[in-house]
């Protein structure tokens, strides 16, 4: 009966996490058309897979595209074959990645210190802020971050056990990471393994993996990462390789990449926002965690997950502020270790009762939605909105209402001993509430910012053999892509000695174009040069305009 009871916790904290994770998550998952400018880039290199039937050389704008690995690209064709090429196909596969990552870590979790800490840290990775925004975009992070989760826990467990079926599973997870976006996903996973290794064998035995596993391991490993490459330079040499792992890897991090860039301390905010509005809780989460790991009465299986947690936290994150280029959404494999740690210090409230800590926690949150509403009633009030932010301002209210209810109720519920254990529940369901409002209202809303979409429509509908697409100082050159068909050219403004990369000539296109579509900015539709053209404005969106070249040919 007790091996039974073991097995049954981790199992019900997996069920708990991947069920507040879909709640939180589908509702809404195709709502809209894609962000521009990744989710339409990725979503076209997925589309193009079905347009050129080559599911070896991944292809942007009809070019060879390698800068990314081919997983998401490949998911997202499958899906798109069964739903259509919509936005909820290429979403679909971060949804159930994050869905993924929240049974895998509620599991893990469960297993290790019980099936209460196991629920919490899968409720609490599932409603912080970072996890809702990657399941519900078309990206390859969700498929990262479970890859990475899933090799990091496996080795821990190998580490624990000894046993080499744990550390050939990791091996053959930081191999589908690598399919997913390339070396980061191994690198990152021995940052945290090595140090969390380094630091528990001081206090207790840890066992490295034998011969055995290695070899497993690494034959598991080249088992999943080699077909793909070795297909790659066969039919596109190893220049394709080179620039994939040098220059959009490795060159990544030692250089800048599109401007994406930032100080040193870039991650820190970014991590506060993030992991809202768990981050509340977090200070006093570590305060409580080093005392146990201080202490000599921290059962020991719950030390170790801590040492595991504190690494994963620190590891990733000096590793990415030391890198060149910067995005937010590089630091989100480390949540996992957030949210363990603040559910360990929640399971702490429920076994010591609650503390006057906790509900001065618990406060923050209620306090800051309540700021921010107030902002939010204040500005609407003293600023001449359009009719479509106006529109979007009840949803918005709904949500941070629904937000600042559940945080005064987890206010409320920690302030007692008998309610605490409810907690994370609570404010994790108002979470859910407050997204899938948004999701299911706001976002709609947003469709009238993005002209580019409905001016792509214009073009479908009356576009004829041999017409050339163009985009010229007009944002969103990926989603007119997506929406109409390769190739779309991107032209540099008229008379520009100095023209952006890749940037084409427009005499040059318009005048040997039968036909030309240029989307282009409304403000100057007819101040540029016709080049001896005939020219019309088919359609004016907001700040884009949508013109045809047509008649004669320039002489």
């Amino acid at each position: 009966m007790l091996r039974s009871h073991a097995v049954e916790a981790p199992v019900r904290a997996a069920i708990v996490g991947a069920v507040v994770a879909a709640l939180i998550t589908l509702p809404g998952l195709g709502a809209g058309t894609l962000w521009d400018n990744s989710e339409t880039a990725y979503g076209e290199v997925a589309r193009e897979i079905l347009v050129t039937h080559d599911w070896v050389v991944m292809h942007l704008n009809n070019a060879p595209y390698f800068v990314q690995p081919p997983l998401y690209f490949w998911i997202g064709a499958l899906f798109a074959l069964q739903f259509g090429v919509t936005a909820f196909a290429l979403r679909l596969s971060s949804a159930l990645a994050t869905i993924a990552l929240s049974a895998f870590t509620g599991y893990a979790v469960g297993r290790q210190a019980g099936g209460r800490i196991g629920a919490y840290a899968a409720v609490i990775l599932s409603t912080c802020l970072m996890q809702v925004v990657i399941g519900r975009l078309a990206i390859m992070d969700g498929l990262l971050d479970l890859t990475v989760a899933m090799t990091i826990l496996w080795w821990f467990r190998g580490l624990e056990t000894g046993r080499d079926r744990y550390f050939v599973f990791g091996w053959i997870a930081a191999g589908v990471g690598f399919l997913a976006k390339g070396l980061v996903a191994p690198v990152v996973a021995l940052l945290v393994t090595v140090p969390y290794y380094a630091w528990n064998r001081r206090a207790e035995p840890t066992n490295l993996p034998m011969a055995r596993a290695w070899s497993l391991g690494l034959i598991g490993f080249f088992a999943v990462v080699t077909p793909w490459p070795v297909a790659v330079a066969t039919h596109d040499g190893f220049g394709a390789l080179r620039t994939l792992i040098g220059e959009y890897t490795v060159g990544r991090y030692l250089g800048v990449i599109e401007n994406q860039s930032g100080p040193i301390w870039y991650y820190v905010p970014v991590i506060i926002l993030a992991f809202f509005p768990w981050i509340a809780f977090f200070p006093a989460a570590v305060v409580f965690a080093v005392r146990q790991l201080r202490g000599a009465g921290s059962p020991p299986e719950h030390s170790r997950l801590l040492r595991l947690s504190f690494v994963w936290i620190v590891a990733p994150l000096l590793f990415f502020s030391f890198g060149r280029t910067k995005l937010p959404n590089y630091v989100a494999l480390e949540f996992p270790a957030l949210a363990t740690v603040t559910a360990i210090y929640f399971d702490g409230l429920v076994r010591r009762g609650a503390t006057r800590s906790a509900a001065i926690s618990a406060a923050i949150v209620p306090v800051t939605i309540g700021a921010l509403a107030l902002a939010i009633v204040l500005f609407t009030r003293n600023n001449r909105l359009t009719a479509e932010v106006t529109a979007a301002v009840p949803p918005l209210t709904g949500m941070a209402l629904a937000i600042f209810a559940g945080s005064v109720l987890t206010a409320w519920l920690v302030a007692h001993a008998r309610t605490v254990r409810a907690a994370p529940y609570a404010l994790a369901v108002a979470c859910v509430v407050a997204v899938d409002v948004v999701a299911v209202t706001v976002f709609p809303h947003a469709e009238v910012f993005k002209p580019v979409p409905r001016l792509a429509a214009l073009i479908n509908r009356e576009r004829q053999p041999g017409d050339v697409v163009a985009i010229q100082g007009v944002s969103g050159g990926n989603a007119l892509l997506f929406y109409t068909r390769p190739e779309v050219r991107t032209l540099a403004p008229p008379n520009d000695g100095d023209p952006q990369l890749g940037a084409l000539d427009p005499r040059g296109v318009i005048c040997n174009a039968p036909r030309a579509w240029v989307v282009a900015p409304a403000r100057r539709a007819m101040g540029d040069p016709t080049y001896g053209r005939h020219r019309r404005v088919i359609a004016v969106d907001r700040t884009a305009a949508l013109l045809l070249y047509d008649g004669s040919r320039c002489h």
